[in-house]
């Protein structure tokens, strides 16, 4: 049973004269672990095994990722992508001591069935006096299916579509190749091609905007429907409550065809992969909670096209069997540490007057943003 000085504890350890790996780590620093009881906690709720999230941040270095979130917040994937780090700010960290015992408990309410990010742990780290604040959180994405495109929607349309520089340049656009020697075209093409079958390079992060003029749509059928929006309506009814807002849904679309066309190539860097780490290339073995031995696939048959494991990657819903393509959607609500306070007021203020009252500016009070986030989400399922 947690104590209210749980949600306030931390650990701490100094690391002097550390020598292992010194080309790649420093000799001295400090790493504090903030309510580690509370997190330990929540990763059980969320049927997450100790060892296997100990095994997966620190048996590799973690993958870094070249997106970057709200304010340009870094991220860092673990090395199986079963898990992400995102670096956030000091401000951050007090948000999350302000929210954190509401947050365990309205997961411990809801049985760990919810579409907010589980928080798993937040860490310091000190080096040379530089101080490096992370959360890690359960990957939205598959850590098997690629994701093809990948939308942040806010319900909002002003300002809400991906910059140029975020979008990928047409052919024409690409820097000339004239003055190149031909073995340094090889190495950019096979690194290219390593990047593309592996996942690595970064997907740009299109918003409202794209989603509505691409005429996307997320096609699932009603049970899953209502089991999302329910979900999601209670989620957002909390973070009102908490007086949060600016959060966003993530979507990431697979693409079942285009997957299954790349996946012979995949299986073969697996299996080399696999050769080379020995029976313990996935990481672990993910818990499941014990009263719903169902929601797992049987680990001992390998997962098809389009198929995964629900116990692993948790937000994925099919698309239904009368969508104009098979697919399989990501859908988790990020960004939540955000409060409704006097700089977002300000914000608000300047926005209303620039764009004038009836633009759907972002920067709203946490009730109005909760209601035309979710007034958007329900016009998008089809």
């Amino acid at each position: 049973m947690l104590m209210p000085d749980d949600f306030k504890a931390n650990s701490k350890i100094k690391v002097d004269n550390h020598l292992f790996n010194k080309e790649n780590m420093p000799s001295h620093f400090k790493f504090k672990e903030y309510c580690p009881l509370v997190f330990r906690n929540l990763r059980e709720r969320f049927s997450i095994d100790d060892q296997e999230y100990q095994n997966s941040l620190t048996r590799r270095a973690p993958i870094p990722s070249d997106a970057q979130g709200r304010s340009g917040a870094r991220f860092h994937t673990s090395y199986n992508r079963r898990y992400v780090i995102k670096i956030i700010t000091s401000e951050d960290v007090a948000e999350m001591h302000n929210i954190l015992k509401k947050y365990h408990q309205y997961i411990v309410e809801c049985h760990g069935n919810t579409l907010l990010p589980q928080f798993l742990g937040m860490y310091r780290l000190t080096v040379d006096g530089d101080e490096t604040y992370m959360t890690v959180t359960r990957n939205v994405f598959s850590h098997r299916l690629p994701v093809y495109k990948k939308y942040d929607l806010k319900g909002s349309t002003v300002a809400r579509e991906a910059s140029d520089k975020e979008k990928p340049r047409p052919p024409e656009e690409a820097p000339s190749k004239s003055r190149m020697s031909q073995k340094l075209q090889t190495i950019r093409i096979a690194t290219r091609f390593y990047c593309a079958i592996r996942h690595t390079k970064e997907l740009p992060t299109y918003k409202d905007n794209d989603f509505i003029n691409d005429g996307q749509k997320i096609y699932i059928d009603e049970e899953n429907k209502k089991m999302f929006l329910e979900k999601l309506k209670n989620d957002i009814e909390f973070l009102a409550q908490l007086k949060l807002m600016d959060y966003s849904l993530l979507v990431g679309i697979h693409d079942v065809e285009r997957g299954e066309q790349e996946q012979p190539e995949e299986e073969s860097e697996d299996n080399d992969a696999g050769e080379e780490e020995g029976t313990e290339s996935d990481g672990g073995a993910t818990g499941s909670p014990p009263d719903s031995p169902s929601n797992t696939l049987d680990s001992n048959r390998p997962l098809g096209p389009g198929e995964f494991d629900p116990a692993i990657d948790v937000y994925a819903i099919k698309s239904h069997e009368n969508a104009p393509k098979k697919e399989i959607y990501f859908m988790a609500v990020i960004d939540i540490l955000t409060p409704y306070d006097a700089k977002k007021k300000a914000a608000h203020a300047a926005k209303t007057v620039k764009h004038g009252a009836g633009a759907e500016i972002s920067t709203v009070n946490p009730e109005q943003y909760s209601k035309r986030f979710y007034d958007f989400i329900t016009t998008i399922l089809s």
